[in-house]
């Protein structure tokens, strides 16, 4: 079971290129996770998002091809797949066009913003994630 695609822009800057003339590695990783954290905030109940932070745990990244400052039309889709306990599990694909850039698996554990310790996600916040179909 997993959501409905998440569509996050990105754009690419100067700090992004590395000595190569390329996007650095490590940018897709940030992209990754902006792309993830906005998922939540935008879907999740203000109450979670306030009172709920979000650590990466694991990511398993296959680089396709480069991508460069003058590209235009570059995306990530990021698909919530599942939850389990306090663990959330995403995959992205990051595109330029239909050209794919980058595919990502992640997870990701969710905390109390108080304490810092692994908090359980129950049904009542699920629910905004996998809707229930007609």
């Amino acid at each position: 079971m997993s959501t409905l695609a998440h569509l996050f822009p990105i754009k690419i800057l100067p700090e992004d290129i590395d000595f190569m003339g390329h996007v650095n590695n490590s940018r897709y990783l940030n992209w990754v996770q902006e792309a993830v954290l906005e998922h939540w905030r935008k879907l999740a109940p203000p109450d979670a998002v306030a009172a709920r932070a979000w650590v990466a745990l694991k990511h398993e990244i296959t680089y396709r091809k480069p991508a460069f400052l003058n590209d235009a039309d570059v995306f990530a889709t990021t698909v919530l797949e599942s939850i389990h306990g306090a663990r959330a599990f995403y995959e992205t694909v990051i595109k330029r066009g239909e050209e794919v850039l980058a595919e990502v698996k992640s997870s990701w554990c969710c905390i109390d913003a108080q304490t810092l310790r692994p908090a359980r996600i129950g049904s009542e916040i699920t629910a905004y994630f996998f809707p229930k179909s007609d």
